[in-house]
């Protein structure tokens, strides 16, 4: 570690950050003290972030109210200061850098594993806390403690977070304009990545197969462009917001229904449900797999009953606030299978990587997400322009 990176991390930083302080309330932008990296730690001063619906769930209180909190998982930024422990070889001063969420030791039995992506020596954390328990960020007036978020809080100038929890871009930036610019760095943190690596890393769709996606949002969207690289035969996307037809088009959807402009023939007063509207896209006989990426929790029934009979798989992938949901049991014991995903089932260490690699070299259509820009000083705009129809994803600009 250099002297310059040691003399940094032993400094209390203040920044501004946007701090949550209590369930359903808006953003306040304010001063807060970010403490110096421990051991096996990286602060990171921020450059971009984004928004994203896990945002919203968490700032209404689930799945543990913890309040005050600085949000956001979503970002890119460069290591201002390394803490003790941290090998030179992985993160230094001046490495461009995103958070994970998720962790890969490589040790332990889910990592070496081919049937999960959760590491058991890191697992995901909800507790607000760094792993030895304690804050790192605290509010400038009267010292009371903030929450992070996950492993990180990215909408912050700067932020603490375990190395087990980072990931580097290597390289970025070295094709010169070639190179998709650095704040759409940020879409791979969370929503985009999870969607795309649902259908490759968590459903291992075959090439040839029928899917279809309940929601396109960036998850949706990220999911799309997953099953066309996977070889699907066709992609059905669904959503009320007919502005997204375009958008599904452009990341290679072949199929789009929009749920609020279908009627069931026989019966004017009835609205179809979108298990019934995929199933008529099928020939009645649903699609081989379904990703839903809305986090309503009537949607995940659906997405399963829209799937064949027998062989027919379900992947969760969208954030809910409801802590319980009902199954149509008979669908389940036909032999549908539901399975949840948590980060797409993409590996930090494994996976990630290679999904990096892919948007360097512009195989993965990152510049058809960004929507809309704010800077972090007008967070509670992102959140109104997230309700607007043509808004897919919202740049914080730190």
């Amino acid at each position: 570690m250099s002297e310059i990176s040691s003399s940094c991390a032993s400094q209390v930083i203040t920044c501004k950050a946007a701090v949550c302080w209590g369930v359903g309330e808006e953003c306040k932008v304010e001063d807060i003290q970010v403490e110096p990296p421990q051991k096996c730690e990286v602060r990171v001063k921020m450059l971009y972030a984004s928004l994203c619906h896990t945002d919203i769930v968490i700032s209404k209180g689930y799945p543990i109210p913890l309040f005050p909190r600085v949000l956001g998982h979503e970002g890119v930024g460069v290591v201002e200061s390394v803490g003790e422990e941290v090998n030179a070889e992985d993160f230094k001063q001046g490495d461009i850098v995103i958070p994970t969420f998720v962790s890969e030791c490589q040790e332990c039995e889910n990592c070496l594993s081919s049937k999960s992506n959760l590491c058991l020596k890191y697992p995901l954390t909800f507790s607000g806390l760094m792993l030895d328990g304690t804050s790192r960020m605290s509010t400038v007036k009267g010292q009371k403690m903030l929450y992070h978020l996950f492993s990180c809080s990215t909408w912050s100038e700067y932020m603490v977070v375990n190395v087990n929890f980072l990931a580097k871009l290597h390289n970025w930036g070295a094709h010169g304009t070639t190179t998709p610019p650095l704040s759409h760095a940020s879409f791979l943190s969370c929503g985009f990545s999870t969607g795309f690596g649902a259908p490759w890393k968590e459903a291992k769709i075959e090439r040839g197969s029928t899917v279809a996606v309940i929601g396109l949002g960036a998850v949706g969207l990220g999911a799309v462009e997953g099953a066309r690289k996977q070889g699907a035969a066709r992609i059905i996307g669904v959503d009320k917001n007919e502005m997204k037809r375009e958008k599904g088009i452009a990341f290679g959807m072949t199929d789009f229904i929009n749920p609020e402009n279908h009627q069931s023939q026989h019966d004017q007063d009835h609205n179809k449900s979108v298990s019934e509207l995929i199933k008529d896209c099928t020939d009645g006989m649903g699609v081989d797999y379904c990703f839903e990426c809305t986090g309503v929790a009537s949607f995940i029934n659906e997405a399963l009953v829209a799937t064949k009979m027998g062989k027919g798989t379900a992947v969760v992938i969208g954030t809910s606030s409801s802590p319980t949901l009902q199954i149509d049991f008979l669908s389940l014991m036909s032999g549908r299978t539901l399975k949840g995903s948590m980060f797409g089932g993409l590996r930090a260490k494994t996976d990630l990587p290679i999904l990096i690699n892919k948007c360097m070299n512009k195989e993965m259509q990152l510049d058809e997400l960004l929507t809309h820009e704010v800077p972090l000083t007008d967070i509670n705009q992102a959140f109104e322009l997230l309700k607007q129809p043509e808004c897919v994803k919202v740049l914080i600009k730190i």
